[in-house]
């Protein structure tokens, strides 16, 4: 069964490598002082979809992105992997969007789209971990939704049966078509680029990372494949009420890095008066409780 697979992936700061300028004076998170990443488990998501081409070649997989330009770079990787193309969601209008006013862009992109069988995207990323976007993007298209999905077992009459990791074991689900599909990132690691892709996408981009200096224009006009598309609100016929700041009730107040450090130790015998004092030390600096 031929399916058109949309997958939701996020550039995202690496929150390895937090420092004193990962915040602006606005309280958002200062992408430009940060090393950009795919979303790790965004990668277990592709991994997905890229399986179920493998099953059907006429299966189409593309990858859907909001970002500033540079978010163009998670489109490539997805093509290097096996995507077949992408959508970048790129406007100022969309800056310092929560999960409600991303869900809401995403929504109206895949609306866009159109004709979408599937929608799979990362059951969090890492500069948030609220695990909000997928269900959202789910509740405003009016879609079934699976989450915490380990593996997509099969898409058999319309229907995808579906395994997923939940608190105290497994569980298989089966959910008709069309379908939002939020991944794990206990799922299958997503493939490496492939050396070929590589080399037949390299050159291509979004309208905006193109310098006006650019010598590879002539390359792009005889290799449409290479010109990726790029939507602002007034492409995807968004509301900027409901986009970036102005639609997001919710602001970051601080991002740290914390790191631990043991300033004393003390060596526990295994007695049962030892256990029994350490337990009691917790309890009473409400350690534990």
């Amino acid at each position: 069964m031929s399916l058109k697979i949309v997958v939701l992936a996020k550039q995202v700061p690496d929150t390895r490598n937090v420092g004193k300028d990962a915040m602006t004076a606005e309280g958002t998170v200062n992408r430009a002082a940060l090393p950009a990443i795919f979303n790790p488990e965004d990668l277990n998501a592709l991994e997905q979809a890229l399986r179920l081409k493998e099953q059907d070649a006429d299966t189409f997989v593309g990858i859907l992105t909001m970002g500033p330009p540079r978010a163009g770079e998670v489109i490539r990787e997805g093509m290097f992997r096996g995507a077949d193309t992408g959508w970048l969601l790129t406007d100022r209008l969309f800056a310092g969007a929560d999960t409600l006013a991303t869900s809401y862009a995403l929504a109206t992109a895949i609306k866009k789209i159109g004709g979408v069988d599937l929608v799979i995207g990362g059951r969090q990323a890492i500069d948030g971990d609220t695990a909000q976007v997928g269900p959202q993007v789910a509740q405003k298209l009016g879609l079934n939704q699976v989450t915490y999905a380990e593996e997509i077992l099969k898409i058999e009459n319309g229907k995808a049966t579906i395994r997923r990791l939940i608190d105290g074991g497994v569980e298989v689900v089966e959910a008709p078509l069309p379908l939002v599909v939020t991944v794990n990132g206990s799922a299958a690691e997503c493939r490496p680029a492939n050396a070929k892709r590589v080399m037949k996408y390299k050159y291509a981009a979004c309208p905006l990372e193109v310098a006006p200096e650019d010598t590879r224009k002539g390359l792009r006009e005889e290799r449409p494949y290479l010109n990726l598309t790029q939507w602002s609100v007034a492409d995807v016929d968004g509301d900027p009420q409901q986009c970036g700041l102005s639609g997001s009730p919710t602001k970051v107040k601080e991002v740290q890095s914390i790191a631990f450090q043991a300033k004393e130790s003390k060596t526990l015998s295994g007695s049962d008066a030892d256990v029994e004092g350490l337990i009691k030390e917790l309890l009473n600096e409400k350690i534990i409780g």
